[in-house]
């Protein structure tokens, strides 16, 4: 027993001596070895920028000013706390300022806040201490915290977690998770980085955007440099509303209106040269319109609402306004005699004067005052204060130390002395100014355990109350508590156990195991235990209570088929019912064409023996018209509803037309479906003369037929010889085929030889006629001619006048011969 106990001793030393070892080496980067940081101190920087730089495609220029503090982090002595001036290690906890990021031990920035905070109040007046929350500064930067913002626990940089693990190839005091802290100013994205130090780069987002006049067509830009300017004038109209801005585009709102214009003033009297920006101007002058007394005139300045009435008209009051006096707006107001009787500056006393003009005197009157304190009496003006020489007894608030103030009301300042308390872990004494409450956590390290003693930590010396315990590795040891023989494995821990994961495996009435999570000890939610007395009462807390539920409906799958037997279906073991699926019914219904279209439903069987495919009571009744096939040829539709079996012959009465389409003809359906194509072809004819006529000009002499009319004409036609001399009756059709023709006899050619002889001797007769004319005619030509030569000749002879004839008959011949030559 001894050598174990021994043993045990020297390996709980050993692995002290190893836990420390290993702090030492990651508290501070200064005993790296120089290239082993380097290339360590790259990976974690690489790792830590890959998110960004795969959004700006590698681009890390931006990322300057982070990297910049993120290389301080990881130098030895870098980070310094400016509070302690002592380096800041890895296994510290710190605290980071929003405003110039710098780090600080989270320690040493609570006693600078409280101790910031008691010199503030400090030199507070009675009136004003306790009445506002002051702030403190950051030791650096002097960004203001409310004193709610004190820090008490110890973050990451991006606050995600909580006492953050040391990890060395993380960067220090950093969770290794993405920050996703809001860009300042805000644009709806957030950091891309890992945790880290320092403040967030620009946006790297891609949005499209358009300029600062929307004038400009949206463009994709960087979400950091988002506001651009298209350089074109902004245009907008200003608010003198008469000129537009003709500055660049830009951000924000429009310069006010650089022009000058001439403007009036409100009242219209003067105008001035003024900037478009400020049209609204007054001038100096005194409006000086007649009032409607006709007696004053008005004294407001420049202004151009009306004057109103003369304040002097109506009934006025006296100073003192006991008294009222209608008089003219010209005579003043007396003082009506009586006594002031207003309320002094001590808010005690009347005035004892008679009416006047003007402010009331301060109030002489002797009382009897008491002071500040409340411990003494004098006689003394009422005007002048009192304060006694007895200083105060009181206990500060500190509750410590006495106010030892001249003529204390009572609300003592805070005690400007050490506090000197001993602190919570009862062996040192707080160094800070006199104070109530707790305070300033003491710097010395104590151990906290484990709920199984196996695992330490060292914390500040009296945080051990409130600091978390450390995550123990062991496996917990306690029983199961459900009805499993053991329970799943797990570390140690303080309190109940968690709940039982494994499966329930409990048989269930339907014969399976229930297959959920174990639900012996389930924390179910109480409500209705507590009814509120009132409106007032506030509500409490929800109270749970532990206890064990009953296992839920089997959800195993049961092949289960569907009400019209389509499908089967797998279906949870407490609702294994037949079920209407989707699909319709499809059972062939009585009238044997047509099908159920209801959607699945439930079939009655009449009958065991019957196909289980029939239809039953509750499938749908056929309700539409035959649509059965017609014979060829009937137009008709079946008249009776949906039936089986063929559909009865068609007696109603076609009216069509016969073949030739002269006559309309009425015949039964069935007879003219039912017949062969001759029946049908005397059915349909008329037994009338066909109308057609055929290819020779003459009638069709058949009865009324389909088809083309025959080619072979049997109507007699008259056929002539050459001469039209004979003549002869011969049936058409030869005529056409070319069978028959006639001839002329010996006569008709003698006559015909007659005939022509008879036309040469016309035509010589014509030929000698036409030459005696043209002789005639080149006569009287030359007769002319021979004359005129005669007139030139014998010009003291009389003329011989020529008949009507003589002048026109050439005229007239001309035309008549040249018709008769062509005739010929």
């Amino acid at each position: 027993l001894s050598s174990q106990k021994k043993f045990d001793e020297i390996k709980k030393a050993n692995q002290a001596a190893a836990k420390k070892l290993v702090e030492d080496q990651f508290s501070s980067s200064s005993e790296d070895d120089d290239e082993d940081a380097e290339v360590k101190q790259g990976k974690i920087l690489a790792k830590t920028f890959t998110i960004y730089t795969s959004q700006t495609d590698g681009d890390a220029s931006e990322l300057e000013r982070t990297r910049q503090y993120m290389n301080e982090a990881f130098q030895s002595g870098a980070m310094t706390c400016l509070i302690c001036i002592a380096s800041v290690k890895r296994n510290q906890a710190v605290w980071s300022c929003c405003g110039c990021f710098c780090i600080f031990h989270l320690v040493c920035i609570q006693k600078w806040a409280k101790d910031s905070l008691f010199l503030v109040s400090s030199p507070l007046t009675d009136d004003d201490f306790g009445k506002k929350d002051y702030p403190w500064p950051c030791p650096k930067c002097r960004c203001e915290y409310k004193r709610s913002e004190t820090p008490s626990r110890y973050y990451c940089y991006c606050g995600k977690v909580e006492n953050p693990a040391l990890d060395p190839w993380l960067v220090p005091h950093s969770c290794g998770q993405i920050c996703e802290r809001e860009f300042k100013p805000s644009c709806g994205h957030k950091c891309l980085l890992l945790c880290h130090p320092g403040p967030c780069p620009p946006c790297p987002k891609m949005v499209t955007t358009t300029c600062h006049c929307k004038k400009a067509k949206p463009v994709p830009r960087r979400c950091s440099a988002k506001e651009w300017s298209c350089r074109l004038p902004c245009g907008r109209t200003l608010l003198c509303g008469q000129h537009t801005c003709e500055n660049s585009c830009h951000a924000g709102d429009c310069q006010p209106c650089p022009r000058v214009s001439k403007q009036r003033c409100i009242c219209g009297r003067q105008t001035a040269e003024r900037l478009c920006a400020s049209p609204q101007w007054q001038c100096d002058q005194v409006c000086g319109k007649r009032l409607p007394c006709g007696n004053h005139t008005c004294e407001r300045v420049c202004h151009a609402d009306p004057c109103g009435d003369c304040p002097r008209s109506g009934k006025r009051s006296c100073p003192c306004e006991k008294s009222k006096f209608t008089l003219p707006c010209t005579e003043d107001v007396p003082t009506c005699g009586d006594s002031c009787d207003k309320v002094l500056e001590c808010s005690i006393h009347k005035c004892s004067q008679r009416c006047h003009r003007g402010p009331c005197e301060i109030c002489r009157q002797e009382v009897e005052k008491q002071c500040r304190c409340g411990k003494h009496t004098k006689r003394m003006p009422c005007h002048k204060p009192y304060l006694c020489e007895t200083k105060c007894t009181k206990i500060r608030d500190c509750q410590k130390h006495q106010c030892r103030r001249k003529c204390c009301s009572g609300n003592c300042p805070p005690c400007d002395q050490v506090c000197g308390r001993t602190l919570g872990c009862r062996n040192h004494k707080c160094p800070s100014g006199c104070h109530r409450g707790s305070c300033n956590p003491c710097p010395e390290t104590v151990d906290v355990k484990c709920n199984c003693g196996k695992t330490v930590i060292k914390v500040p010396c009296g945080r051990e109350r409130t600091i978390k315990p450390p995550k123990c590795k062991q496996l917990c040891s306690r029983p199961p508590t459900c009805h499993h023989s053991t329970q799943e494995k797990h570390y140690c821990h303080f309190g109940r156990c968690p709940p039982c994961r494994q499966s329930c495996q409990k048989t269930l009435a339907c014969g399976h195991l229930c297959p959920v999570s174990c639900h012996d000890e389930t924390l179910v939610k109480q409500t209705g235990l507590h009814q509120s007395a009132g409106p007032w009462e506030q509500p409490s807390e929800p109270a749970f209570i532990q206890t064990a539920l009953p296992c839920p409906p089997c959800e195993v799958p049961v092949p289960v088929e569907c009400l019209g037997q389509h499908e089967v279906s797998p279906l949870p073991c407490h609702s294994a019912n037949p079920y209407p699926c989707i699909r319709f019914c499809g059972r062939l219904l009585d009238c044997q064409n047509h099908t159920c279209m209801k959607e699945c439903h439930h079939v009655t069987k009449l009958n065991s023996t019957e196909d289980e495919k029939k239809v039953g009571p509750e499938c749908l009744q056929c309700e539409e018209e035959c649509t059965k096939p017609r014979p060829s040829g009937c137009p008709h539709r079946c008249v009776l509803p949906c039936h089986p079996g063929d559909c009865p012959s068609c007696l109603q009465m076609l009216k069509i037309k016969c073949h030739c389409k002269l006559s309309i003809l009425y015949i039964e359906c069935l007879k003219l479906t039912c017949t062969d194509l001759k029946e049908k072809e005397l059915l349909t004819s008329c037994k009338n003369q066909c109308p057609k006529e055929l290819p020779c000009g003459h009638r069709c002499k058949e009865i009324c037929h389909s088809g083309s009319c025959p080619l072979n004409c049997s109507q007699k036609v008259k056929l002539r010889c050459l001469c039209k001399r004979l003549k002869k009756e011969i049936q058409c059709s030869k005529i056409k085929e070319g069978q028959v023709s006639l001839e002329c006899d010996a006569l008709c050619k003698e006559m015909k030889r007659k005939a022509s002889e008879i036309k040469e001797a016309e035509a010589k007769a014509a030929v000698e006629e036409e030459k005696r004319r043209q002789q005639a005619e080149l006569e009287a030509f030359e007769n002319r001619l021979k004359g005129r030569r005669k007139n030139k000749r014998r010009k003291d002879e009389v003329e011989v006048e020529q008949s009507s004839w003589q002048k026109y008959k050439n005229l007239i011949m001309l035309p008549v011969f040249g018709v008769a030559v062509v005739m010929v």
